[in-house]
């Protein structure tokens, strides 16, 4: 822990915030696998390149994937786990404005289009305090601007964090078997729970059907396995417990809005904005 506590403060504390009016930037390789719980009075916009990062609030885990960002409102508590030290993330920290849009005050998962991607690149050259009136501000400013015209996709690649202890172990036996076809019947069973209570549960608990959370726990492990590049769409399937090929393409074109073929190859789902 103590070695976290200089990481926070370089990245989020004794910096981000120092400048209340400012626009902070800061791009680096990742090179650590966990940033602690922290939060920051300004938004972020949190961009990655080269793997997944997995970023946990107090309600929900959310996955995100590479050439997607993730907006955070400002305040909310959160940790970053990056799935390898090889992370490039790109941030840019924006203050808060009276009578903003309400684009800004809702987390969320959105790809990025060409525009957007041109735009973040361009701020690589830059790093640290953005002051009011200079142009690197107006130019991050008009990336933020542009938001709420263009993000209509927010992707539900999220889940809520258990709170019951019961159904914490009942999760985390899916992590673990998620290759498997597993049978609802015999997961309340093992559990020692009924089928009506454990359905119960996870509606009470987290806001899901089983089906739901399931579902969403498979895609967000191929979207993880697609990303690695080392298998066939077909083998993802499998990996990730479907026998049918074309039933994991719909499933996943029912989340992200495109076939996993294209993710693999790299097509981007907003080309049609």
């Amino acid at each position: 822990m103590e070695d976290s506590i200089p990481n926070i403060d370089k990245y989020y504390i004794t910096k981000v915030d120092a400048e209340p009016t400012s626009i902070y930037c800061h791009h680096d390789l990742m090179g650590e696998l966990f940033v602690p719980i922290h939060k920051h009075q300004k938004a972020q916009m949190l961009y990655t390149e080269g793997d997944v990062v997995f970023v946990t609030t107090a309600a929900k885990s959310y996955f995100l994937p590479a050439r997607h960002f993730f907006w955070l409102p400002a305040g909310v508590e959160h940790s970053i786990h990056p799935k390898s030290e090889n992370v490039m993330i790109r941030n840019l920290y924006f203050p808060v404005m009276i009578g903003e849009d309400i684009f800004y005050s809702k987390e969320g998962i959105y790809p990025l289009n060409d525009l957007l991607l041109q735009m973040m690149l361009f701020t690589n050259r830059w790093n640290g305090d953005l002051d009011v009136g200079s142009p690197n501000y107006s130019i991050a400013n008009a990336i933020k601007a542009i938001l709420p015209q263009i993000c209509f996709n927010k992707l539900p690649l999220e889940l809520p964090v258990p709170k019951d202890y019961r159904l914490l172990s009942v999760v985390d036996y899916i992590d673990q078997h998620i290759g498997e076809s597993l049978m609802f019947p015999v997961l309340a069973s093992m559990f020692g729970f009924s089928e009506r209570s454990l359905l119960r549960l996870f509606q009470k608990d987290i806001g899901m059907s089983f089906i739901q959370y399931y579902k969403m726990k498979r895609i967000l492990k191929s979207i993880e396995l697609l990303s690695e590049k080392r298998l066939t769409v077909k083998e993802i399937a499998e990996e990730v417990g479907y026998n049918s090929v074309p039933t994991f393409s719909n499933t996943f074109y029912s989340v992200l809005g495109q076939r996993p073929s294209d993710y693999l190859n790299g097509e981007n789902v907003l080309d049609n904005f």
